[in-house]
């Protein structure tokens, strides 16, 4: 009798998710990944599983990904200290080639390669074969003076055509944050939220979907209880006011209004560490995270 049951779950689960397939089928949805949400091997093979999936019914994922803690790992190792200038990564020649080497020959290839182990495809993207950039000044938050801080940049255009094609062969392109420098050609670090949005509005992506490690937007951080299912600007500048939004988050909600405002469909700030966070949000009535909508 349980068996029967637990099948009879199993089908309401299956037929919860079936209008929402069907109205994504065809469209693009832009995956963010860093920061803890990359720790646990088995909390990523668990997202890597859900972009399979997606591609499996018809959708078009595509990875941006991030590599903060392991840069830092390999800038300890290299005997190099991480210096951050208003979250910033300070950019030297050393560093940068750090960063290159670590995001080229460890992370994105690993990415690539465990969701073709979970039955997917997939393809690695230097970053700069996508994004085109210009160098930015970070801002010290002493004296509120610019600051040079090296090979940092931002995204000035994209060049979509290598993820037009792996999109077309269901082939899930996989990019790092990194760009090339319009002029002298070097390559510089992009903040990886930056780098997502930038694709996602290029590509004028259905969904956005952040994944990080808090349950979305709360107005007490300490009290799950206190997630807010959706916001608009308005509600986002009012939270802004009240200093419920602070720190780190106004960033990443000003990219999602400013990604809306570029043509992205709806933005979605979930936890990455509840495992198949991304189907969870997509394709269930009542979602795990926080959307942004216009």
């Amino acid at each position: 009798m349980s068996q029967s049951a637990d099948s009879i779950r199993q089908a309401a689960v299956l037929l919860e998710a079936l209008p929402y397939i069907q109205n994504f089928r065809g469209q693009t949805f832009l995956i963010k990944v860093g920061g803890s949400a990359m720790e646990e091997q088995s909390l990523v093979d668990s997202l890597l599983r859900d972009i399979v999936f997606l591609e499996a019914v018809g959708i078009n994922p595509v990875l941006v990904h991030g590599g903060g803690k392991a840069i830092n790992k390999a800038m300890k190792d290299a005997g190099l200290e991480a210096r951050f200038v208003g979250g910033l990564r300070v950019t030297d020649d050393a560093t940068i080639s750090i960063v290159e080497e670590t995001l080229a020959r460890v992370i994105n290839p690993d990415l690539v390669e465990r969701i073709k182990s979970a039955g997917g495809k997939a393809i690695g993207l230097a970053g700069t074969t996508v994004f085109r950039g210009q160098r930015m000044k970070g801002t010290d938050p002493a004296t509120g003076e610019a600051v040079d801080i090296g090979y940092v940049g931002e995204v000035v255009e994209c060049d979509t055509s290598i993820v037009d094609l792996a999109v077309a062969g269901e082939v899930v392109p996989v990019v790092s944050p990194v760009a090339r420098e319009i002029g002298s050609r070097a390559t510089l670090n992009v903040n990886a939220d930056i780098a997502a949005c930038a694709l996602a509005k290029k590509l004028k992506a259905t969904k956005l979907i952040f994944l990080s490690d808090v349950l979305g937007v709360m107005r007490d951080p300490k009290d799950n209880s206190t997630l807010i299912p959706s916001l608009n600007p308005d509600a986002i500048d009012q939270l802004k006011k009240e200093g419920i939004i602070s720190g780190g988050m106004i960033p990443k909600v000003d990219s999602a209004v400013d990604s809306l405002r570029g043509g992205v469909g709806k933005v979605h700030m979930i936890d990455g560490r509840i495992p198949h966070s991304v189907i969870l949000e997509c394709f269930t009535d009542t979602g795990i995270g926080t959307e942004i909508v216009l």
